[in-house]
């Protein structure tokens, strides 16, 4: 049915008279299904086991503040100060069994009277959650991948450094080394370093010990691990062969001559696809023990042009080659192994969510503890949403060459708008509290569906 002009226009000049009451309106009315989540996986309880040991605030306890660090992270904020802008919202203090959210002052003094203890214990339990879902899908192999990523500031807190920054250079900086999942895109652990350290700097102990950590949770599982170039060396390959670990690491070969004359000096290859071919050798560096397997890939690119454009109607191209060399222990078809090593790439898309959706990127206090306790809170943001969604849905794909995650996950921020940021009031007809949703028919049966999973996970 066609409208006129004057039926669909009208004039909106004056200002409505501006009104504020106590109604119990809410601005995170899709908090109610992380009330469920939480009480189901017994989130409450087992953060109170992490700080079980520190006496004092008794008002506002800490297992409660650190949660409140996790829901602050996951409805979208970043600084301190800005848990003020919810201060009032009554589904948040229900969630977190409060009648007054606490102040800025008290959430930062939570974070600098962080002690070591309290951070293991976070870790330990980081890694119990992952592994009770690990545990559940009876998994062949777990897929782990390392890598590190920057935390720049510009506070002198305790414990960052000047290092390689390439997106802040100059800047002080936290530089962690973390152990992510490929199947389930979780964190698995992480290790806290400073800015000025190498990639490989206390790697080859965490590496172990995140192998170690697997095994003993996961008997019999193999275990597969991938890593960039900086984490090659003699130390960490003989490591994880004599640990019986299948891996994949990318070599530096820039850094030995006998690598580069094999490439240049090589007249067959092999062809994997339509853009790379590749020819494998048994080698060692003159100062390692035993040889390996080593993959040289080449891959057909287009080159920058250089000098001045032409604005002509045709521009042809310049193609090129560009190299890599991988070395490994799998007894895979090289094109098999090739694409397993090149599915470590979605690691970079953990740490991007992390950075944009998790505040991993923000350093709120001086003390080192307390900024771990904040990155801690991230890493629980992320895996708990990852939990969220395989327990309410199935697998949407099986085990790939890349070793893509099992799911398609909604990113946070995707979750965060979607169902997350919804008004509702809370009311009490004839005595019954009720939330009152505004929203649409897609989101009322995403609510509904979601909690209905939920409790059939009890």
């Amino acid at each position: 049915m066609k409208s006129s002009r004057r039926q669909v226009r009208r004039k909106a000049h004056a200002l409505p008279a501006l009104k504020f009451e106590n109604q119990s309106l809410t601005s995170f009315a899709g908090l109610v299904v992380l009330q469920k989540f939480f009480a189901v996986i017994r989130l409450k309880f087992r953060l109170a086991c992490c700080f079980a040991h520190q006496t004092g605030g008794k008002v506002f306890a800490r297992p409660i503040l650190f949660l409140q660090l996790i829901l602050h992270l996951l409805i979208g904020y970043r600084e301190l100060r800005e848990s003020r802008y919810y201060q009032d919202d009554p589904l948040v203090k229900r969630l977190l069994g409060l009648r007054q959210l606490p102040d800025v002052a008290t959430l930062s003094r939570m974070l600098k009277e962080a002690d070591a203890k309290s951070i293991a214990n976070l870790r330990q339990l980081l890694r119990e959650l992952v592994f009770q879902r690990l545990g559940k899908l009876a998994l062949p192999r777990i897929t782990l991948d390392f890598d590190g990523s920057v935390q720049s500031t510009m506070r002198h807190a305790e414990g960052t450094a000047v290092g390689f920054n390439k997106k802040k250079k100059g800047a002080r900086s936290y530089y962690p080394l973390f152990c992510t999942i490929a199947q389930t895109g979780q964190v698995l652990d992480f290790l806290h370093r400073s800015g000025n350290v190498h990639d490989s700097h206390g790697a080859q102990e965490f590496i172990l010990a995140c192998v170690q950590a697997v095994r003993a949770a996961l008997p019999g599982v193999v275990i597969e691990v991938r890593m960039d170039s900086a984490f090659f060396s003699d130390e960490i390959v003989m490591a994880l062969e004599e640990a019986k670990i299948e891996f994949t690491v990318s070599v530096p070969f820039e850094r030995f001559v006998e690598l580069k004359r094999k490439i240049e000096g090589r007249k067959r290859w092999t062809r994997l696809n339509s853009t790379m071919s590749y020819f494998e050798e048994s080698w060692k560096p003159h100062s390692w023990k035993r040889r390996f397997r080593f993959l040289f890939i080449r891959t057909r690119a287009k080159r920058q042009r250089k000098g001045p454009i032409q604005l002509d109607l045709f521009l042809p191209h310049e193609y090129g080659y560009d190299f890599k060399v991988v070395v490994t222990n799998k007894t895979l078809s090289p094109k098999k192994a090739v694409t397993f090593h090149e599915g470590r790439g979605s690691q970079e898309g953990i740490f991007g969510e992390l950075k944009t959706d998790c505040q991993m990127g923000y350093v709120p206090v001086r003390k080192c503890l307390g900024n771990q306790l904040y990155l801690l809170a991230g890493l629980f943001a992320h895996n708990l949403l990852r939990e969220l969604q395989m327990m309410t849905n199935e697998p949407s794909r099986g085990t790939t060459e890349k070793r893509t995650p099992l799911w398609a996950f909604e990113e946070l921020h995707t979750f965060r708008a979607g169902l997350l940021q919804r008004a509702g009031r809370l009311t009490r007809p004839n005595g019954k509290l009720t939330l009152t949703i505004s929203a649409g028919q897609w989101i009322k049966h995403r609510i509904v569906d979601v909690l209905k999973r939920l409790q059939n996970a009890v």
